[in-house]
């Protein structure tokens, strides 16, 4: 007997679709970034000492706002006391850095370590201090991890105040210059010419905070595209699904607050280095927020945005204090005529920080990111010839090579 004929469609081997050519623009991005790191690096030998100290806020503002975007946007914990671990990272360098002393009529206490011991001490004890408010970050979650963090700006600022002989009181204390094999970067009386620009404390502290910045954005970018990032993004999507795959959600949350609470006392000792003094008034409420709006303004869960938001941020009360005579609107501080620079700037990000909310939930890093795919994708040509619009995708999603 003859064999049954098969269908011609199974004879026929299937026909797969064109794949879809997409220009990939990883190429471009190294080549972005490697202009910006050049810029970077060559910045100190051009720029004056107020964009050089803007941009040294910039990058201690970068490094904590990398932390408090692992907690809130990748864990899903909402912190408002991330100015606490600033000021613990701060001022505990400056106690075991600073020496016994005499000050304003207070008897000042120090341990006098070398500074780079007490620079490294110091991340280690934000990061003990977060772990002693672990067991909230474990057992609340939302707003009630909110309010909680919320509380711990006010006791701070109370500690602070009434801690005298380790913070100096209303009138802070002096910071101690960092020394690290040999260099002290301070200014000096005969500053180092280096091709004949006098490298001075800012020119040091510049890429002492751009090394500090990019080892803080590496490591967090490792642990954001490892196994532990993932199960911090499953727990802040279905925490009932990440429980019932093993995550054990109490202790990755006790973690993510320890690593925040890390990178925000080393932000701290980068601040305090930056300023010269610590003053309690700074580590407020005002710059709790002013956090907040950097993870948000910038982007949730993703290292570029939170440096994004950070130079946002961070920049725009410096840029309005410099150029305020020239814009509208902006008066000098304490003439009473109108907004004080730093009052026009929490306007300003205020009306982003709701618009972001509203209109951007990827903020500006998802922005640029909605922008690249529109120009890498082509449109497509329906029936009858027509362009059709190219398909949406998240701006929070990264292409993946096929």
């Amino acid at each position: 007997m003859s064999e049954p004929s098969k269908p011609a469609s199974l004879l026929k081997p299937a026909r797969l679709p064109k794949p879809v050519h997409r220009p990939s623009w990883r190429g471009p991005q190294a080549l972005a970034l490697a202009a910006g790191l050049a810029v970077l690096l060559v910045l100190p030998f051009y720029a004056g000492s107020f964009w050089l100290q803007a941009g040294l806020f910039a990058m201690s503002a970068s490094v904590g706002a990398i932390g408090l975007n692992v907690l809130t946007g990748a864990a899903g914990q909402l912190s408002i006391g991330h100015a606490f671990f600033l000021a613990v990272g701060a001022y505990s360098y400056v106690w075991l850095a600073a020496e016994p002393e005499t000050a304003a009529g207070h008897e000042l206490t120090g341990l006098g370590l070398p500074t780079w011991l007490a620079a490294v001490a110091a991340v280690g004890l934000a990061g003990l201090a977060g772990g002693a408010c672990a067991p909230l970050a474990g057992r609340l979650k939302g707003a009630s991890l909110g309010v909680a963090t919320l509380a711990l700006v006010f006791i701070g600022q109370h500690v602070l105040f009434r801690a005298e002989p380790v913070t100096g009181g209303v009138n802070g204390r002096a910071v101690p210059p960092l020394e690290l094999f040999g260099l002290r970067f301070t200014d000096v009386p005969q500053p180092a010419l280096v091709l004949g620009v006098p490298f001075g404390g800012l020119e040091r502290l510049w890429y002492l905070g751009l090394a500090v910045l990019l080892l803080s954005a590496w490591f967090a970018r490792g642990v954001l595209r490892s196994r532990p990032g993932r199960a911090l993004n499953t727990l802040r999507d279905h925490e009932i699904a990440a429980g019932a795959l093993g995550v054990p959600v109490g202790r990755y949350r006790a973690a993510a607050f320890v690593l925040s609470s890390m990178y925000a006392g080393l932000a701290g000792v980068l601040l305090a280095l930056v300023f010269q003094r610590t003053v309690p008034d700074y580590f407020g409420l005002a710059l709790a927020l002013d956090y907040l709006a950097m993870i948000v303004i910038g982007g949730l869960g993703s290292v570029g945005g939170a440096v994004l938001g950070a130079v946002f941020v961070s920049v725009l009360p410096s840029l309005l204090t410099r150029y305020g005579d020239a814009i509208p609107l902006v008066a000098e501080p304490g003439s009473g005529s109108g907004p004080s620079p730093a009052e026009a700037a929490r306007l300003i990000y205020g009306a982003v920080f709701v618009a972001v909310l509203l209109f951007l939930p990827g903020g500006l890093l998802g922005l640029a990111a909605r922008a690249r795919r529109r120009r890498a994708v082509p449109p497509r040509s329906g029936p009858g010839g027509r362009t059709q619009a190219p398909p949406h995708t998240s701006p929070e999603t990264e292409e993946q090579p096929a």
